[in-house]
């Protein structure tokens, strides 16, 4: 990324154009990019092969940033960079830090919760939407601003598989703002994430037998009516 010319004078925040409509089953987008980065604090590139491995519920195979914790996955889109170039800057796929590129689909405007597909198999859910950047970086001094704070997506890995540059990516379900993962600022150890998924397979399974005898219940009620 070029640190030549500085637009800070357009301290305007730099965000694009909001959606006119809402996220819907159906959405879909195009991956443009799948990028890693094999330390933290270093800008992420695009894969050389455009294919990545999403691995469930710790995110993308030998990206820095995976880990157990809520923002295993980082998505930016095509539309967001535009705008950051339209500032005077150089930038390009992985710049900012996502994990995978998209096109055409509002990331932005999907509700916490939301669940996307991503190429044939892979599944993740929307966790968060934008960050707080406790470290000013290039991008900031350059342009007054950062896009990803504002339109930066995560999402943790519901199901694994690979995903390709030039694969969809498809909403499967709106959320409604919940999501179904511990929220942490940092990574789980090992030990500690095995213990958060340990209480919540346990309550996946109570609330499973709960829902199945209150199913035999309805039935019995159903043959032997009072």
């Amino acid at each position: 990324m070029s640190t030549e010319k500085s637009t800070r004078k357009n301290a305007a925040p730099m965000v694009s154009a909001p959606s006119d409509k809402p996220t819907a089953v159906g959405d879909l987008g195009t991956i443009t990019s799948v990028n890693i980065s094999e330390k933290k604090g270093t800008r992420k590139h695009p894969v050389d092969n455009g294919e990545i491995a999403l691995v469930s519920d710790f995110g993308v195979k030998d990206d820095a940033h995976a880990g157990h914790w809520h923002r295993q996955v980082s998505l930016l889109a095509e539309e967001s960079i535009h705008v950051a170039q339209d500032r005077g800057l150089d930038v390009k796929e992985g710049d900012f830090g996502e994990n995978v590129t998209t096109e055409g689909i509002d990331l932005k405007g999907m509700p916490l919760g939301t669940r996307v597909r991503l190429g044939d198999e892979a599944e993740l859910e929307i966790s968060q939407i934008g960050k707080i950047c406790h470290r000013r970086c290039a991008i900031y001094y350059l342009a007054g601003d950062c896009i990803f704070p504002h339109e930066g997506v995560f999402g943790w890995v519901v199901k694994p598989g690979k995903v390709h540059k030039g694969d969809k990516i498809e909403v499967l379900k709106v959320g409604d703002g919940t999501v179904h993962h511990v929220v942490s600022e940092t990574p789980f150890p090992d030990q500690a994430a095995k213990a958060v998924a340990d209480a919540l397979e346990e309550k996946a399974a109570i609330a499973e037998a709960k829902k199945a005898a209150e199913a035999r219940e309805k039935a019995v009620h159903t043959v032997n009516p009072e």
